[in-house]
């Protein structure tokens, strides 16, 4: 708080610009890698084994295309927030507006609910708290230090707990090795590793198969069969990449971690660091989630739904308490405690870059539409406001979380973002590297996405996702469409929308395009921005309130010298980062321009640019053959 700049947009949203590449990976990784993942990760490799440690090798590949080809347009365009580099590429408002609301649907009912409630749940089952209580303990931890710090706080925290969170986990996972006869011991017993629970109540009560207890044939295959596949293979490389697309390359909270480094080269850097940590989820959570099952059945891999209520407080199944389980269960006192810090770390980083990213999204591109001549100050009250607002809406949705994907959290994560993020990762995609793509184009592939989306989402929380006793009663050509092959089928349809209708009406002319599509980043011709009108006039009101900020401060000065000094306010502002003194203009234009200039640079040193990409290809390679070996 004391060495960072928080009482200016820039500072408190953006770091200042100021980072370099570790920091940036481990908040890349940390930003992603949430309890969420500890719990969900766990949970569905103990429910259905390997395959879901395809999600986290998939993101290797996906956070180079960030690094490589949409950070270097993001920073020659001078963005802040990823509806704002639309609202320049296409000009108008609606787009910007749409993906900005959007955006903070996706992150209140897919990141933040999720993270409160697998948090919540370790709390639970390691102290036995009320879940509500967990939460509210948590929350309070986390909205403090991220309302008070801002990004660099943030991201500086990040990196801490980057190393606690891997330590920990590395902990728990030879523990965990132990204490099923190592990795041979893990491949040997997984496959009997079935509840003695399932015959002690009436079989005939409920329809209990062998199929609903007993681990699938495929558990050790990363690549699954394209139709009886509960993971389908095609819907794994290709559905799994369209969604990490929408995440890593156009989603606020990883994409304002990259345009907080010092320049590209930090960029690149930091999503390799990103990359090769991003290789050990599935030794630390997938197959211990697996160990889990095999150790404790009964609870595991439960099948009674008054077994379960009774175990995890769900009917649906208990996967999700593999992590904890083992944790409350296997680790010996003051390693556990460790275990808990690992839990709380991985929880709070992960909400706190959602609040402070939310944040960004809704004042900048919400609130300043609302109220065009809001000055800094009532921009940053605002921004931590909003933070509150989000906390209490998605603890709320707690309960349909719990339930939902038949208990499987991570499952429940891909899904809602199947049915929503394509068409945003497919304007993006093209809006970067088609310069013929145009505003209406973009609008109506997002809106056809949207309601084709939505056709899919509703009837499935109507009907449920159902379980192995309890199938859904959702129509079957709605809802058997597994939700990865339905993100493959959303995003070619809002692509060809897109492209359909840029192609039938006026393209945007070159002049507002340069610096803002892939293949013109390198341009040195003006650009006109397509909001160039709104921006002029919102510096034009920043200075009216610098004048009136600078003549009342004048009028205080001499009419209530008392109230200025008041040591309680200044305390309070100094906390928020909230400056009430007029700024003073001692920035000339040249200066200005030349530290714009140095903000959207894309240079690169040529040795260090060698080094990132050499690291590049051998990422690759050791991604391509873990691929390989487990496929």
């Amino acid at each position: 708080m004391c060495r960072t700049n928080r009482g200016t947009v820039g500072g408190y949203f953006l770091a200042g610009r100021n980072m370099v590449w570790w920091p940036v990976g481990a908040s890349l990784f940390a930003s992603n890698i949430g309890s969420g993942h500890f719990v969900g990760l766990a949970g569905t490799g103990a429910a259905s084994g390997l395959a879901v440690g395809g999600f986290e090798w998939n993101a290797l590949f996906v956070v180079l295309l960030l690094g490589w080809l949409f950070v270097p347009v993001y920073l020659t365009a001078g963005v802040i927030t990823m509806p704002q580099y639309l609202k320049k590429r296409f000009g108008g408002n609606r787009i910007r507006l749409y993906l900005s609301v959007l955006s903070l649907f996706l992150y209140i009912f897919t990141k933040i609910s999720v993270d409160m409630f697998s948090g919540a749940v370790f709390i639970q089952q390691a102290l036995g708290w009320n879940i509500y209580v967990a939460v509210l303990a948590l929350l309070g931890i986390t909205a403090l230090y991220t309302v008070t710090g801002g990004l660099a706080a943030l991201m500086y925290t990040d990196t801490v707990q980057t190393f606690v969170i891997i330590a920990g986990a590395f902990v728990l996972m030879g523990f965990a090795f132990h204490e099923v006869g190592g990795y041979e011991g893990l491949f040997e017993k997984y496959m009997y590793a079935k509840t003695n629970m399932t015959l002690s109540r009436n079989p005939e009560l409920y329809n209990i198969t062998e199929n609903c207890y007993t681990p699938r044939p495929d558990s050790y295959n990363l690549l699954r069969d394209p139709l009886s596949g509960d993971l389908p293979w095609p819907g794994l490389i290709f559905g799994i990449t369209i969604i990490s697309l929408w995440f890593w390359c156009s989603d606020q909270v990883i994409v304002q971690r990259c345009l907080a480094a010092k320049n590209l080269t930090h960029v690149k850097a930091g999503c390799i660091l990103c990359g090769y940590i991003k290789l050990l989820p599935m030794f630390l959570m997938v197959m211990p989630g697996m160990i889990s099952r095999i150790l404790y059945p009964d609870e595991v891999g439960c099948v009674i739904p008054e077994e379960c209520k009774r175990i995890c407080g769900t009917e649906v199944g208990c996967s999700n308490i593999a992590y904890p389980k083992l944790v409350v269960s296997l680790m010996p006192i003051g390693v556990r405690g460790l275990m808990l810090a690992v839990m709380l770390a991985a929880l709070m980083s992960s909400l706190a870059s959602i609040f402070n990213s939310s944040s960004t999204l809704f004042t900048m591109d919400i609130w300043t539409k609302l109220r065009p001549k809001a000055g800094t100050k009532e921009l940053m009250i605002v921004g931590r406001v909003w933070i509150l607002f989000i906390v209490a809406l998605s603890i709320a949705w707690i309960p349909v979380v719990q339930a939902a994907q038949g208990g499987q959290l991570f499952d429940y994560i891909q899904a809602i973002t199947s049915f929503l993020a394509p068409p945003i990762a497919a304007v993006f995609l093209l809006a970067i590297f088609v310069q013929r793509v145009n505003e209406p184009g973009a609008f109506w592939g997002l809106m056809i996405g949207l309601a084709m989306g939505l056709v899919r989402m509703i009837p499935e929380f109507v009907f449920g996702t159902g379980s192995c006793i309890f199938p859904s009663k959702c129509p079957a050509i709605i809802c058997k469409v597994h939700y990865l092959y339905f993100a493959i089928i959303l995003f070619f349809a809002s692509s060809t929308v897109v492209l359909l209708v840029s192609y039938g009406t006026s393209p945007i002319d070159k002049k507002h395009l340069h610096r803002l599509v892939f293949s013109l980043r390198y341009s040195q011709e003006e650009r006109v921005d397509l909001d160039a009108e709104e921006e002029e006039a919102r510096k034009t009101a920043q200075q009216q309130e610098v004048m009136e900020n600078g003549t009342l401060e004048m009028q205080t000065e001499a009419g209530d010298e008392r109230k200025k000094k008041n040591p309680l306010r200044l305390c309070f502002e100094w906390f928020c980062g909230i400056s009430n003194e007029p700024a003073k203009d001692t920035v000339t234009e040249e200066e200005n321009a030349a530290a714009q200039e140095n903000l959207t640079d894309i240079s690169e040193d040529p040795i260090w640019r060698k080094v990132v990409n050499i690291n590049a290809i051998i990422m690759m390679c050791v991604a391509i053959f873990l691929w390989a070996y487990f496929a």
